[in-house]
């Protein structure tokens, strides 16, 4: 009698090539602040605060350092009295921007339906 065997587990990255990027790029604040340094350039602490409104401090300054260790932004460092820290999209970041437009294109494009959707299965769950 054959015994079955059960599957080793999957390493995500291999289901799924994708998944680091997306952990990476895709996560709350990231692309939020990616998409603002790549729409306006180089952009102050405080300026970064007003053109995300929604995100803490705390969390601003967290996601800014990690960003800054994955290579996605650089943040420069001016000796001033006082002083000036800014930050800016890398060269690296910058390349996920055709990423960003073709989403946005989706975005465009397919929202409502998805809004339908959710609609729909709604209400058929509700009845």
């Amino acid at each position: 009698m054959e015994r079955s065997r059960t599957p080793a587990p999957i390493d995500p990255e291999q289901a799924c090539p994708i998944a680091p990027v997306v952990d990476i790029v895709f996560s709350r604040w990231t692309t939020p602040i990616l998409w603002t340094l790549n729409e306006y350039d180089r952009q102050r602490f405080v300026e970064l605060s007003r053109r995300i409104p929604t995100i803490t401090p705390k969390v601003l300054t967290q996601r800014l350092r990690q960003l800054e260790r994955d290579g996605l932004i650089v943040r420069s460092y001016h000796a001033e009295i006082p002083p000036r820290v800014e930050y800016e999209i890398s060269e690296l970041g910058r390349s996920l921007a055709p990423i960003f437009a073709h989403l946005a294109e989706w975005a465009t494009a397919n929202l409502d339906k998805v809004e339908r959707a959710r609609h729909d299965h709604d209400a058929r769950s509700a009845g």
